[in-house]
């Protein structure tokens, strides 16, 4: 079995998905687990990539959502 990282938590299925469809399209295969991945589809949900791709995926969702620096804000 492959290892797997997590790459990011987010509050919703929705979330998730949507975070799961944009690794997918850069070609970074995205599993979800979490509470919302259950039968009532609510809490956070977790985005799960091969180890081998986790510097890919990060790359893929730092471009979606920078991080921003505390400096640059001033």
């Amino acid at each position: 079995m492959e290892e797997l990282v997590r790459v990011h938590v987010g509050a919703s299925i929705m979330e998730g998905e949507i975070v799961k469809a944009r690794l997918e399209a850069d070609g970074v295969p995205a599993l979800l687990r979490g509470e919302g991945t259950g039968p009532y589809r609510m809490g956070p949900v977790e985005v799960w990539v091969p180890a081998d791709m986790e510097l890919h995926a990060r790359i893929v969702l730092d471009q979606d959502h920078p991080s921003v620096d505390a400096d640059e804000e001033r």
